[in-house]
């Protein structure tokens, strides 16, 4: 896929979702002279043209070409491949999203010391994790809670142990 910027993406997804992908207006957040340049630069790589702007239709126009007429910018089918949309035709549909990358663990890691005690049988206590790795005890919660649970979809649990206090694990 084609490296876009943050402006050309946010240009192009608009358009996408318009009528005839017409990419006007463009981000408020966007100035004169910031637009001029995105915009040559996506004419440049053909993500958008320029077409005569239906003025009696209302749409939106770039630029004017004196006479009353304008200008408007339409996303090419090259822009809206840059961000993932194959067209047919008139009837534009999003790809299919690329299968998830799989992680790969590795050995010798902080975050592999953490998967290896939680998955003992005993589990491991915030005390415990803190002394193996070197972190804080909030890094180790935030390890548990971003990296483990959300990233990695693994099921942490804790119960209350007498003598020990909370200890987590991984089933």
């Amino acid at each position: 896929m084609t490296k876009l910027t943050d402006t050309q993406a946010i240009i192009l997804s608009a358009a996408a979702n318009r009528d005839n992908h017409i990419a006007l207006p463009l981000p408020d957040s966007l100035r004169v002279g910031a637009a001029n340049k995105v915009v040559a630069a996506m004419l440049t790589k053909r993500f958008l043209e320029e077409v005569d702007a239906d003025m009696r239709k209302g749409e939106p126009v770039w630029r004017e070409t004196g006479d009353g007429h304008g200008v408007t910018l339409i996303a090419t089918e090259a822009g809206l491949a840059a961000i993932g949309i194959e067209t047919d035709s008139a009837e534009t549909k999003p790809t299919e999203d690329p299968a998830p990358k799989t992680r790969t663990r590795r050995e010798g890691t902080k975050q592999a010391t953490l998967i290896t005690m939680l998955r003992a049988s005993d589990g491991a206590t915030i005390a415990e994790i803190m002394a193996a790795t070197g972190w804080q005890s909030h890094t180790v919660r935030g390890a548990m809670s971003g990296a483990l649970k959300k990233k990695l979809g693994l099921e942490v649990t804790s119960e209350k142990v007498e003598d020990r206090g909370r200890v987590y694990r991984l089933d």
